[in-house]
Formats: C-alpha cells, sequence, structure tokens
C-alpha cells in the first residue's frame, strides 16, 4: 500500500478490525519512510458475470435492469421489497456461484423465472409470456397447466 502522505510502497500494519458487520476490514497503518499513520478499508470485490445476448453480443450485467424487469411482472402483486430484493440477492448469488466470467442471458432468465415462481404465480406467468414470447391464450393455458401439475422448486 502507497502511503498517501509522502508516496513511498512500504508501510505497516498497526491494527486491524471488522467493521460493517464483519464485510469490511479496517487497517491503521503506518509508513515506514516517513512515519503517518493512515486508515485503509478493504473489502471483497465479487464481480458478477458479463451476459452473452442471443443475438452474441456482451454487456455487463446490470442489476437495476434486472430489478426493473421483476418489478415489473410484480407490480400490483402482494410482494414485499424485502422478498423481492432476496430473490435478487440469490440470482446474484447463484451467478456469482458459477465462477464463470461469462453467461449467457438466457440463464438470468431461468434464474428470473424460477425465482418470480416462488414469489408470485401470477408475476410468474406475466414474465414467462414476455420472455418465452407466447403468442396465443393456449401458450398460456399451458403454462399454467404445468404450474398446476409441477411442485415449486427451492
Amino acid at each position: 500500500m502507497h502511503c498517501p502522505f509522502c508516496g513511498a510502497n512500504d508501510t505497516k500494519v498497526i491494527d486491524s478490525r471488522l467493521v460493517a458487520e464483519g464485510e469490511q476490514v479496517r487497517r491503521r497503518r503506518e509508513c515506514l519512510a516517513c512515519g503517518e499513520r493512515f486508515t485503509t478499508f478493504e473489502t471483497a470485490e465479487l464481480v458478477l458475470p458479463r451476459l452473452i445476448k442471443q443475438d452474441g453480443s456482451r454487456q455487463p450485467f446490470d442489476e437495476d435492469k434486472l430489478r426493473a424487469g421483476m418489478q415489473r411482472a410484480l407490480e400490483k402483486r402482494p410482494v414485499s421489497v424485502e422478498r423481492l430484493e432476496a430473490a435478487l440477492a440469490h440470482i446474484k448469488h447463484k451467478l456469482r456461484a458459477t465462477g464463470e466470467r461469462e453467461v449467457k442471458s438466457l440463464v438470468v432468465g431461468e434464474l428470473v423465472m424460477g425465482e418470480l415462481q416462488k414469489l408470485d404465480e401470477v408475476a410468474y406467468i406475466r414474465f414467462a409470456s414476455v420472455y418465452r414470447r407466447f403468442q396465443d391464450l393456449n401458450e398460456f393455458r399451458e403454462e399454467i397447466d404445468r404450474l398446476a401439475r409441477e411442485p415449486i422448486k427451492e
């Protein structure tokens, strides 16, 4: 770590403590060249994979876009913000757990549908109808019948 006062790159850690409910490490450091002390904060950088769209283009994961799509499906449904945020966290956790640098956008779509199915079946059908491009009532009916037959996956 470079000293912010003199620019030397030799500093020593004097004290380390967990802060932010264990999400961060606060370190007190001392520059070995000039003797000045300063504080640094260390957090884990958890990178989400880039998305490979159906047309082959690549783009960074956009949590706001994901949230907006799920909120649209959940509009006027009795689902709390806390449950939505928990579903978003679950999707992000699964994406990180793949260990991949890139994933197909279809993977994210399937994860969203799984979470929406657990949150609210009407929201699930709304999302699925757009995501899978339902063309007529028969496709809606088939999906609703499938929902009635299959238990919700955890």
